[in-house]
């Protein structure tokens, strides 16, 4: 009787580590909490290379060479500024707007005056603005690697730099932008500010992308958890925020995607979906011209840049839809707008098209691409598929290969 008690003992045992070792499994396979990025697709570029696919290959080695050159950097964070914010805290983010110089009429130049699509070099002087853009392309370029090379290495750096920039209470960013983009001689910061910090949904999805390595710990999770949280409610409720909420070009498309995503990191799922829902009317139809043009963004001194950026946050806004059952990909008013006719009004132009619309500077087609192959795929149509052809070979090392 003994030694069939221990026999069965032995095979309960056993059966605990097997389920116990499919639970592991599932947990570390588990689909990354993403929102901008699509988790399915990182999946499956995921799968071809552990099959070994060649066709994946050099975006991943591209990608890991990239990583690799980032292990180097050094930290970023707000208080390195030499400018200290109204508020005399360092910790508050600070930028100054591009576009307006100093009045070659007035003897101090004050109050400046706006030239559009024209930047002013002392927007440089502050720094806050270039930290942050840099802090999130590192991360996300680290915690890219870590997810498709499972390399602790990336998620350690990535860590460390969100760490810095976040939650560190001698170095991290207070969750406002009281002080973004500022005219000298009229204001300290405005609700068109919050444009700087549409690289923040990308930060977002890094921190999904980490969950599961031993560097980012629940402790980290939590602390990104409450400051996007507080960061939310600042964009809600501040006067910066609402005023930039009513914005009818790019400026509110993407207060909407941000909106979006850090509601659903922050698991305010229903305060998405309100928003997601809204822009159907509030960004797609109010944006886009039944023939596809964004007049709102046509009138800018960079008419094609503007364009394409406002086109590619309302895709944005429709990939964040997909997070909770609202479908903007395929939403089409009565009298045809939708995002699919803004693409197809500047697809010709990608292809030599003369554009008839104001453009200064470089005048790149090529802005378009990544646009038209996400298009592509998503409708299945035959005529964007077309395009994607004529576009000519792909860079099969660009990361968008293992993302799209």
């Amino acid at each position: 009787m003994s030694q069939l008690l221990i026999s069965k003992n032995r095979a309960l045992f056993i059966s605990v580590l097997l389920v116990s070792h499919v639970f592991v499994s599932a947990a570390t396979n588990a689909a990354p909490k993403v929102f901008v990025l699509d988790a399915a697709r990182l999946e499956n570029a995921k799968r071809r290379i552990a099959a070994h696919d060649k066709e994946v290959q050099p975006a991943l080695d591209k990608l890991v060479a990239d990583a690799n050159k980032a292990l180097s950097v050094t930290t970023y964070s707000v208080i390195s500024k030499k400018i200290t914010p109204p508020s005399g805290d360092k910790h508050d983010y600070m930028s100054q707007a591009p576009y307006f110089w100093p009045d070659p009429g007035k003897p101090n130049g004050l109050p400046y005056i706006r030239r559009d699509g024209e930047r002013n070099p002392e927007i440089e002087k502050i720094g806050d603005h270039d930290a942050m853009d840099r802090m999130r392309t590192v991360v996300e370029t680290l915690a890219l690697a870590y997810y498709f090379a499972a390399d602790e290495k990336y998620a350690t750096k990535a860590t460390q730099l969100l760490r810095v920039f976040f939650l560190n209470p001698d170095t991290r960013m207070n969750p406002n932008l009281d002080y973004a983009q500022g005219i000298p001689g009229i204001n300290t910061g405005r609700g068109i500010g919050l444009i700087e910090t549409r690289g923040l949904t990308s930060v977002v999805d890094s921190v999904g992308l980490l969950s599961g390595s031993k560097a980012w710990t629940n402790n980290d999770q939590r602390g990104m958890e409450d400051w996007f949280g507080k960061f939310l409610q600042w964009m809600l409720e501040s006067k910066n925020g609402k005023d930039e909420s009513v914005s009818k070009n790019n400026h509110g498309t993407y207060y909407d995607v941000q909106v979006a995503s850090f509601a659903l990191f922050t698991g305010k799922r229903e305060l998405a979906k309100q928003v997601l829902v809204a822009a159907r009317t509030k960004r797609i139809a109010l944006q886009v011209e039944p023939d596809g043009r964004q007049p709102l963004e046509l009138a800018r001194t960079k008419g094609w840049s503007y364009s394409i950026m406002n086109l590619e946050g309302l895709m944005q806004l429709a990939r964040l839809s997909d997070n909770v059952g609202v479908d903007l990909w395929n939403y089409t008013t009565p009298d045809g707008r939708s995002i699919r006719k803004a693409l197809e009004f500047l697809t010709p132009y990608a292809f030599n098209e003369k554009w008839p619309y104001q453009q200064l500077g470089t005048w790149p087609p090529q802005q378009l691409y990544p646009l038209i192959r996400r298009a592509a795929d998503r409708f299945n149509d035959p005529a964007l598929q077309q395009a994607v052809t004529k576009m000519g070979a792909r860079n099969v090392s660009d990361r968008t290969e293992l993302l799209n």
